[in-house]
């Protein structure tokens, strides 16, 4: 149920606002109170992914960091792959946001506030690493958890984990279903999994390829949805990539003349539309109330007045609102 994301554990809690130390958080997180029955509701849970952390670390003996290197990363050769990097990778580490709450810009730390707040090790967040380490682990998942003559993990625990297991949801992956960012071509046993920072990795069994994606949406993002914009960056490099590889008995198939990141539909789209009924409602309220007071006609003018007064203050006050967003 953690794997499939149907604990009935929230989606997350604010820990960095309320531990002081990583054992805080972790304590944080195992009190977390349930939002509904297991198996009972759906709910894409980083505090599951936590737990699933703190399972690996109970059965191991070891920090999850340490045991991933020896029992993946380390056996098959992907030296770039880390929690917490060491200072002298940081000038090889993207920076991610200017002005996070932690007061400085970030980078080579772990942008996500409750995985620093876990000591920058934690379940669901917290990785760096590169294409090239990345295509590594893609390909031994496509050669049933072999690489290079090192096993990692069994064929049949693969072909379980990538299974469809709860809608599209597989085993901790997600799959394709011919949207979203896998784009319209990967094949219906794709899956993959995407980052909130921009990365994205999706791996086709039926077309042995694989598409990664490292990419910040949150340095500095100038468009209003930068969400979106990431959205359709991931399914155009799927759309390209699939599309590159793919032929019919009549030939390759086409590139599209446009891509959805050339057409940048909802990028900008405002979050919300200022309020206008307000205005007129008090203004009308404002006469209704002054001719009840009157009991005449004759309070028409000053109560026309005083509801032209409401209107204008009104639309000072949201002409003010519009010039702070």
């Amino acid at each position: 149920m953690l794997l499939e994301h149907r604990s009935g554990l929230p989606a997350g809690r604010d820990l960095w606002r309320i531990a002081h130390t990583p054992e805080e958080a972790r304590e944080a997180v195992i009190a977390t109170p349930l939002g509904c029955d297991p198996g009972r509701c759906y709910e894409y849970s980083d505090l599951g992914a936590d737990m699933l952390g703190f399972v690996v670390e109970a059965v191991s003996g070891e920090r999850l960091d340490t045991f991933l290197e020896e029992r993946v990363f380390g056996p098959l050769g992907m030296t770039d792959t880390h929690f917490r990097p060491a200072d002298s990778l940081k000038t090889r580490i993207a920076p991610t946001e200017v002005t996070p709450p932690r007061g400085y810009p970030l980078q080579g730390e772990v942008h996500d506030e409750n995985a620093f707040a876990l000591g920058g090790v934690a379940g669901h967040a917290g990785l760096f690493s590169t294409a090239a380490d990345l295509a590594v682990f893609a390909q031994m998942m496509l050669d049933g958890g072999e690489y290079n003559g090192v096993r990692v993990i069994g064929d049949s625990t693969i072909a379980l984990f990538t299974k469809r297991a709860a809608g599209t949801r597989a085993l901790s992956w997600n799959t394709c279903g011919g949207s979203g960012s896998c784009g319209q071509y990967l094949g219906a046993d794709a899956y993959g999994h995407t980052g909130f920072t921009g990365t994205s990795l999706w791996i086709d069994p039926d077309r042995e390829m694989f598409v990664v994606l490292l990419t910040n949406r949150v340095h500095e993002a100038r468009a209003k949805r930068p969400a979106k914009v990431i959205s359709d960056v991931r399914a155009d490099l799927a759309d390209a990539a699939a599309l590159a590889v793919t032929d019919y008995a009549d030939g390759p198939m086409l590139m599209p003349a446009k891509f959805r990141a050339d057409r940048a539909v909802d990028w900008n789209r405002p979050v919300r539309k200022a309020r206008k009924h307000g205005v007129r409602k008090s203004t009308k309220s404002s006469i209704q109330a002054s001719k009840s007071r009157s009991g005449s006609s004759k309070a028409a003018p000053s109560s026309s007045s005083r509801g032209k007064s409401v209107a204008s203050k009104s639309s000072s006050k949201t002409a003010s609102s519009k010039a702070r967003r």
